[in-house]
């Protein structure tokens, strides 16, 4: 076990630390740790940073709930970084997303679009909203407005199912995910909160168990 003395910190008195999430293996952020942010990691089982900006110590979570609490901290073999797993309670990135890395500066990208894309699209439409946007208009209008049309596009979705038209189905299902996501934004719920509802199920295998019961 490596003691924080041991440890290499820079000239400013700080070390880098990678968050990583327990569950997924992804990296969710680079922060810096001071000797008294990492003691109160150790101490408190939960993520403290050093703000290199303000200059004061921060508390992952502290403002926004989305606490990341510590399975392990490790240091690589120059002892001069750390490596900190956690099991997270929210979003590690201010923007809503999963994680911080998420723009792409080198690789074949360029017809990726996931779910994590969409909804961050969608938080920066609730926190920036823009003039004519259809996803700040459904902000602006509130729950029931966004709740209203989760049920049109369920309703659409049925018809294009029942009348086996693949094509339509697939653009109905889309406009269904769209309006999921704004709800979730709405009620600050993340894609990886449902992940991990998901995971918590085994949901395939509770379905056919249910299916066999009935």
């Amino acid at each position: 076990m490596i003691g924080i003395n041991e440890l290499k910190f820079d000239e400013n008195g700080l070390i880098p630390a990678i968050v990583a999430d327990e569950d997924t293996k992804a990296v969710l952020t680079l922060a810096y740790m001071n000797r008294e942010s990492l003691q109160i990691s150790v101490d408190e089982g939960r993520t403290c940073f050093w703000s290199r900006s303000r200059n004061v110590l921060w508390r992952k979570g502290e403002t926004s709930g989305n606490v990341q609490r510590i399975v392990s901290v490790k240091t690589d073999c120059d002892r001069d970084a750390l490596l900190v797993t956690v099991k997270k309670d929210g979003p590690a990135c201010h923007t809503g997303a999963d994680s911080c890395f998420f723009e792409d500066v080198y690789g074949d990208s360029e017809d990726s679009f996931s779910i994590d894309d969409l909804y961050r699209v969608v938080m920066d439409r609730k926190t920036n909203r823009k003039p004519g946007s259809y996803t700040t208009y459904l902000f602006d209008k509130g729950i029931d407005k966004i709740l209203k049309k989760i049920g049109e596009e369920t309703t659409e979705v049925i018809i294009a199912g029942k009348a086996d038209d693949r094509a339509e189905t697939i653009y109905e299902l889309a406009d269904l995910a769209y309006h999921a996501m704004v709800l979730m934004a709405q009620m600050g719920i993340t894609p990886a909160d449902v992940n991990k509802e998901l995971k918590s199920r085994h949901v395939i295998d509770k379905k056919v168990k249910q299916e066999k019961m009935t």
